[in-house]
């Protein structure tokens, strides 16, 4: 590998797992490691995962690192580097990440919002490389979202545009970690998907998903679910295709809103694939105004689960 090419660290900071990789230019990951968040834990020991992951990488490296590049859940500050109350990792309130990470390892750390950092990720490696203003939509442990407006990433005011998962489609619905009620994540987050179909099952006793789970409720996870999709299972297609109408709900808000009819869909979730998308789209086409529905195109992110590090990465190659 020639020195004159460009590295970064890319660190992608979920409510679940850390993933971090070393990352060319071009977005070849050199090497990768995932470790668990234990976001429970509060944000000293989610940092010190972070850090863990990084010396790991970093321990017998010789290529010459650029910069780290962080995504991170909730209100990232990118010019101090601070993460602000993030929904899926308790404790944090008001943190800067970038100032910490920059002085233990002394190289320049950036940090923006995950769902952001993926965005970019998809418009410079993956399915966004040829779209002008785009979408992108993670859906994992929360649902978030990256708004690409001609080529550039629009934050907003404060920062905090994209938020696409805590978009309200059920003014009653059920208590969200953000603290309001009724938004996108509090239909497809994974944990809320596991919880509605423990609740469902007992009343869906031929679905596949029994035997997958060994009659076992407490081992229900988005990937059995997918497996009984793959069987053609009907009660786990029905789920699939009512997510994709909760999704498409609230992303025909925000086609409306936006005027951009391109959305891509990424993170694990994202792995229920054509019936998902196909549902969402649908959705999204009967919901929008006239005029935009013709124009909409939903598709599945390039990157798969690689999207979160090459997009941080990213943030120390791009500006």
């Amino acid at each position: 590998m020639s020195q004159k090419e460009k590295y970064a660290v890319g660190v992608d900071l979920g409510g679940t797992n850390i993933k971090v990789g070393i990352v060319s230019h071009d977005g070849k990951i050199i090497n990768k490691i995932s470790l668990d968040t234990r976001a429970d834990e509060g944000p000293n020991i989610v940092i010190n995962q972070i850090k863990k992951g990084i010396y790991a990488l970093l321990k017998n490296n010789k290529l010459l690192i650029q910069g780290i590049g962080i995504g991170s859940p909730g209100t990232v500050s990118t010019k101090k580097g601070t993460v602000e109350n993030p929904p899926n990792l308790p404790g944090w309130g008001k943190v800067n990440l970038g100032k910490i990470i920059n002085k233990e390892f002394d190289i320049k750390t950036k940090v923006e919002n995950d769902a952001n950092a993926a965005a970019i990720g998809e418009m410079i490696f993956g399915a966004g490389k040829n779209l002008d203003s785009f979408v992108m939509v993670t859906l994992g442990t929360g649902v978030g979202g990256g708004i690409i407006l001609n080529r550039k990433l629009f934050k907003g005011e404060f920062g905090a545009a994209g938020e696409i998962g805590h978009i309200t489609i059920d003014v009653n619905g059920q208590h969200c970690n953000c603290g309001s009620y009724g938004c996108i994540e509090t239909f497809l987050g994974n944990q809320y998907i596991i919880k509605r179909v423990q609740e469902e099952l007992p009343k869906n006793k031929t679905s596949k998903i029994w035997e997958l789970i060994n009659q076992d409720l407490n081992l229900v996870t988005p990937k059995i679910i997918q497996q009984a999709l793959l069987t053609n299972d009907s009660y786990a297609k029905d789920i699939v295709h009512s997510l994709g109408g909760y999704l498409g709900a609230g992303l025909a808000s925000v086609a409306n809103c936006l005027d951009i009819g391109k959305f891509i869909i990424g993170g694990g979730v994202a792995g229920f694939g054509p019936p998902l998308i196909l549902s969402t789209q649908e959705t999204i086409s009967h919901r929008v105004l006239k005029p935009l529905g013709k124009r909409i195109k939903v598709i599945s992110a390039k990157l798969k689960n690689d999207a979160g590090i090459k997009g941080a990465s990213a943030l120390a190659f791009y500006k």
